[in-house]
């Protein structure tokens, strides 16, 4: 789907009909308004952590093998430890 048509208003479809598109792995997307998708009780805060230099020199070597961002692992790996 062209970025152009994601900005239109969502198609209208019923819930069962959802429910079956989306279980026989169809495209549900054109149904959703994405600009108004909000992720609750995860308001980002800033945190600033110190690291020795080999560490980040690691995380970035780390980072870069899974092809993610530095802050992208760090959240992924906090997220596995506290999940």
């Amino acid at each position: 789907m062209k970025t152009d048509e994601r900005a239109k208003d969502p198609k209208v479809i019923t819930a069962e009909e959802l429910d079956e598109k989306f279980d026989n792995g169809d495209d549900v997307s054109e149904y959703f308004d994405w600009s108004k998708a909000r992720r609750p009780n995860e308001q980002p805060r800033r945190v600033n952590v110190d690291f020795p230099a080999w560490m980040v020199r690691d995380l970035d070597k780390e980072a870069g093998r899974l092809g993610v961002t530095r802050q992208s692992l760090i959240k992924m790996w906090i997220a596995e430890k506290l999940g």
